[in-house]
């Protein structure tokens, strides 16, 4: 039983980087254009911090999706999350249930641990190691 999980790992690390990545890429993408839906507040003129934030939410993902540079790229976005909690959301509230931070630690952890873990399968970053 063991040695399937371990065959499977590397798969299911790759699945979870892209499912990652996509849910987090929505996230720039309504920043910036407004899709899936208007950013709350919309989308017009954006502070520096919020184009710098979107910036690193559309172009990180499809890096991490194609498995390209998957440990700096996860590294930042870790980064990004960390901010963005003690930034956006700590301030609220200690408990991360009632100040809204519970996906900005989730993406921050499963980040940190792409960023150690590395890309797992299907990768640009295995292809380029051969």
């Amino acid at each position: 039983m063991n040695t399937t999980l371990e065959a499977w790992a590397p798969r299911v690390l790759a699945a979870l980087r892209i499912v990652a990545a996509l849910l987090f890429m929505e996230h720039g993408l309504m920043k910036f254009f407004g899709f899936p839906a208007p950013m709350p507040g919309g989308t017009g003129s954006l502070p520096l911090l919020f184009k710098i934030a979107a910036t690193l939410e559309t172009v990180g993902p499809p890096l991490l999706i194609l498995g390209l540079f998957t440990r700096p790229v996860a590294f930042l976005l870790s980064g990004e999350m960390a901010v963005a909690y003690f930034m956006a959301h700590a301030p609220h509230s200690f408990f991360p249930i009632l100040n809204g931070g519970e996906p900005p630690i989730l993406y921050c952890f499963v980040f940190l641990y792409l960023a150690f873990a590395g890309p797992g399968a299907f990768s640009l970053d295995g292809l380029r190691k051969k």
